[in-house]
């Protein structure tokens, strides 16, 4: 396996990740970001895993039930032919409310034949920390751990559970289901029970996939980035996580390795755009719910990221005894960069809160409450504009005045000022504009390189970036400005390898990139497709599709020599990026609307 060849389900609690040949190689329970229990991805030998073995004249293929995150691999030797049928179970119970267990159902559906295969069932607790000792009771096979600290598993199945752990082999006579669970179940497990759960949770995916906006081309693409999405929103507090996994590398055997089960805010604002064009207002507002209830008083720091409860300490540490995927240590979990200055984030808070005035309504108190952090957001970006920070990609030693970051200052004050006009308090804007004007000026001058003809990374800098990319849709610049058009050009002489797009090439803590961070090469096709070339872009954008995994799914980066994905895994951000690209090439134009106009 190459290519992180991996399908995801989920439901909106916790995730799992299964191989394209059946084994289940990573979850976390209760939730995303609890302590491991599959963790396989991250050390083959000792991670552990959930594998159904099968004899070499098997064919494996793997597929999701269309319009839904469930997964089917079905296993086939022409005669003897099987399927497993992996799910979370979410369905909505009578009361209104979700049934969303720490549940994962590999339902075992007989096809024809009389198929022979082994279980290897080895879960490993508290990321393999300590011995995971196993007990087979009268109903499931209890896992235990309590070296670290105690932990339990639970596995329920209608098969033999002294066959199932030892790994003996099993003849397929009917339909047989597996439960594993993290809590004791009360009712009793049976395969009419998973079957029903199943048709359940069925019937909830095709219902989310049904009230998502269609479009005219790109539909199928759109909807798995958009199931992909509502995969990694936590329901309980409506954070949507960066991708599902931790360590994943961004180049095989280096040290760019780290957690993403946390919600950064810089994701916010696109999460909210391109999820509100889809349909789905209520998963937009409640992510929007939850970034202003993290915003904290009018003075203290807001963090670039935060745990999926709005944890604001995220410890980062290492875990040694693992070696990592693909031996790529260390394994990582949290992340210190919790830490870092990062000025863009005032921006993308006031966009964020701008598209709340704009699309939602808001009550009293909310407004009151939104337009005192607009107030403040301002102020901060009125003292530290003009100071060095990080930058968009957390560089962990040096600060600079970063283009981006500057241009993310303008984007606060002119979204302030855009707020005051909508709700009728326009006495602070003489002095707003003044101060955007300030900093437009300011980027208009020491951003721009004359030599490259580009806005460059930084402020006397001679490197392109491709955040710079992001001027125009934020507002700044018009597509059609020579700047733009000269940047968006010099961008690609300099980024571009084969229509993947490095972020930067210049020297950072870790040496040149080996691979490309997807969501810049969504970025330049973007670009590409506003200043006109819009068949390249299409072109470069079928090429891009075509380095997904076999279900259509994106991590954070891809090689740029073998175009294997690399990085955590699946990457909200590039889900997000693709979306918002393919809408773009629709016209933003619906299936509907496109046959309103047909009749009409």
């Amino acid at each position: 396996m190459n290519n992180l060849d991996y399908g995801i389900i989920g439901n909106c609690q916790s995730a799992a990740l299964i191989s394209k040949y059946g084994s289940l190689d990573w979850c976390c329970l209760p939730n995303f970001d609890s302590y491991s229990v599959f963790a396989k991805i991250l050390d083959e030998n000792k991670g552990g895993s959930f594998e159904i073995e099968v004899s070499d004249d098997y064919v494996i293929s793997q597929k999701y039930i269309h319009k839904t995150n469930i997964l089917v691999t079905e296993f086939s030797n022409g005669e003897d032919i099987f399927e497993c049928i992996d799910f979370m179970p979410r369905y909505k119970n009578d009361d209104g409310t979700y049934y969303a267990p720490s549940d994962i159902v590999r339902y075992i559906k007989l096809v024809s034949g009389a198929p022979k295969f082994k279980i290897k069932y080895d879960p490993k607790l508290e990321y393999a920390m300590g011995t995971t000792n196993h007990e087979i009771k009268e109903e499931y096979i209890k896992s235990v751990t309590n070296e670290e600290k105690y932990d339990t598993l639970y596995l329920y199945s209608d098969l033999d559970l002294v066959s199932v752990l030892a790994g003996e082999e099993i003849v397929l006579q009917d339909h047989a289901f597996f439960l594993i669970s993290y809590h004791e179940k009360i009712l009793k497990q049976s395969l009419e029970r998973c079957y029903l759960k199943l048709q359940r949770t069925r019937v909830y995916w095709l219902n989310w996939s049904e009230n998502t906006t269609s479009y005219k081309i790109y539909n199928d693409q759109i909807l798995r980035s958009a199931l992909v999405l509502k995969l990694l929103s936590y329901d309980k507090s409506g954070a949507v996580l960066a991708a599902a996994t931790t360590s994943l590398p961004e180049t095989i055997g280096e040290v760019r390795n780290w957690d993403y089960r946390f919600c950064w805010i810089r994701d916010a604002s696109m999460v909210i755009k391109v999820i509100s064009n889809l349909g789905h207002k209520r998963l937009a507002q409640r992510f929007l719910q939850f970034i202003i209830d993290i915003i904290p008083d009018k003075d203290e720091k807001i963090q670039i990221m935060y745990g999926i409860n709005g944890e604001k300490r995220l410890t980062e540490k290492t875990l040694d005894h693992l070696e990592g995927y693909k031996k790529s240590s260390p394994v990582r979990i949290g992340n210190a960069a919790y830490h870092q200055k990062q000025n863009d984030i005032y921006g993308i808070l006031m966009d964020v809160i701008y598209q709340q005035f704009m699309k939602f309504d808001c009550n009293l108190d909310n407004s009151e409450g939104l337009w005192t952090i607009c107030k403040s957001i301002v102020h901060i970006v009125n003292v530290n504009w003009e100071k060095p920070d990080k930058g968009i990609w957390e560089f962990r030693t040096e600060e600079r005045h970063f283009t981006f970051s500057k241009l993310l200052c303008w984007v606060a004050v002119d979204r302030a000022i855009k707020i005051g006009k909508l709700i009728n308090k326009t006495n602070k804007n003489e002095r707003w504009i003044v101060l955007r004007d300030r900093i437009h000026n300011d980027i208009y001058q020491n951003a721009w390189n004359e030599e490259k003809q580009a806005y460059t990374q930084s402020y006397g800098s001679p490197d392109l970036d491709a955040s710079t990319l992001l001027m125009e849709p934020y507002g700044f610049i018009e597509a059609t400005d020579p700047r733009f058009v000269s940047t968006v050009m010099a961008t690609e002489k300099e980024l571009c390898n084969d229509g993947l797009m490095y972020r930067y090439k210049n020297k950072d803590d870790f040496g040149l990139p080996s691979s490309s961070f997807t969501i810049c090469s969504f970025w330049f096709i973007n670009s590409l497709y506003k200043i006109g070339e819009q068949e390249k872009a299409k072109k470069l954008f079928d090429q891009l599709l075509g380095y997904s995994n076999h279900l259509g799914l994106f991590s954070e980066d891809i090689d740029f020599k073998t175009k294997r994905l690399l990085g955590n895994f699946p990457q909200a951000y590039s889900h997000l990026a693709l979306i918002e690209t393919a809408a773009n090439f629709s016209g933003g134009v619906t299936k509907e609307e496109k046959l309103m106009e047909t009749i009409h």
